[in-house]
C-alpha cells in the first residue's frame, strides 16, 4: 500500500523513531504520544485492522508487543503497561494499518479509563443473548 505511512515505515522509507523489528514486524516511537515511551506495533505486511489482519500476522504483532512490553518495563520502569487497539473509525482508528499502542503507565498520570471502572452487574439475561448471538457468529 504505497499511500500507507505504516507500510512506509515498515519498509524503512519514511521517517521514524524505531527501536524494535524483525521480519514480521516494526516497533517504532508515537510521534503524538499519550506519555512518554508510547510505542506502536504494527505488522510489516498491511492490514486495515483487526478484521482485515491474518492469524499469523497477529501473533507475529502480540509477540513483538510482549518483547517491547520488557523493553519498555527495563528501560523506562513504569508502574504498568495498557495495550490499546482501535479497530475501525468508530473507535477511534485514525491510521488504517493495523497497531498496537504499548502506553507506560504511572500513577498520577493523565491518562484516563474510557469507562467507568465501578462494580456494576450486566443484566444476565441480555448477557445471555449476545454470548449466544456470538457464539453462534462462529460459525
Amino acid at each position: 500500500m504505497s499511500e500507507c505511512i505504516f507500510c512506509a515505515i515498515a519498509a524503512n522509507q519514511a521517517p521514524q523513531f524505531r527501536v524494535w523489528d524483525d521480519e514480521h514486524a516494526v516497533a517504532f516511537m508515537d510521534i503524538n504520544p499519550a506519555v512518554e515511551g508510547h510505542t506502536l506495533v504494527i505488522p510489516r505486511r498491511h492490514a486495515r485492522d483487526l478484521w482485515d489482519i491474518e492469524p499469523a500476522d497477529a501473533q507475529a504483532v502480540m509477540a513483538a508487543a510482549v518483547t517491547v512490553g520488557g523493553m519498555l518495563k527495563a528501560a523506562l520502569e513504569p508502574d504498568g503497561l495498557n495495550i490499546v487497539h482501535a479497530t475501525g473509525r468508530a473507535a477511534f482508528q485514525s491510521v488504517f494499518h493495523f497497531h498496537l499502542h504499548l502506553i507506560p503507565r504511572r500513577y498520577g498520570d493523565p491518562i484516563r479509563p474510557p469507562w467507568s471502572l465501578e462494580e456494576r452487574n450486566g443484566d444476565r439475561t441480555a448477557l445471555a443473548a449476545v454470548a449466544e448471538r456470538i457464539r453462534g457468529a462462529a460459525g
